[in-house]
């Protein structure tokens, strides 16, 4: 794999990412170094990851890749709960993201599942 435009999820979460930046716009002032920089930061690192796996070399590092945007999915999903709890962002809201990002989620474990019978397809063809 090697355009990562191909790939559903990565539009999927270019998408994401677009929307928690413009969603963490109306976070307090003093925040910014704190959840509005992390869930930026999460949010980025999940197409971003995706985009370089697709440079990789071979199915196994592409899959390194997905497993950490999979970690950072999980963290922007925490990080949304948290600015809900402190009423940064109205429950409705959070939950709408969620419901995204858990698409994403299945998306990024249906990619890793693929790669890895993929993975084995190979080596036990190299036998």
């Amino acid at each position: 794999m090697s355009n990562f435009r191909e790939l559903a999820v990565w539009e999927k979460a270019h998408v994401l990412a677009v929307q928690i930046y413009k969603i963490s716009q109306s976070f307090p002032k003093t925040e910014l170094y704190g959840p509005t920089s992390q869930m930026r930061r999460a949010c980025v690192s999940i197409p971003a990851n995706i985009a370089e796996g697709c440079g990789r070399g071979s199915d196994a590092d592409f899959a390194r890749f997905v497993y950490i945007a999979m970690g950072s999915a999980c963290e922007l999903e925490y990080h949304l709960l948290l600015a809900c709890e402190l009423e940064f962002l109205e429950k409705k809201a959070a939950d709408s993201v969620i419901a995204g990002l858990s698409e994403i989620k299945k998306m990024l474990s249906g990619l890793i599942k693929k790669l890895k019978t993929d993975n084995r397809k190979l080596s036990a063809g190299s036998l």
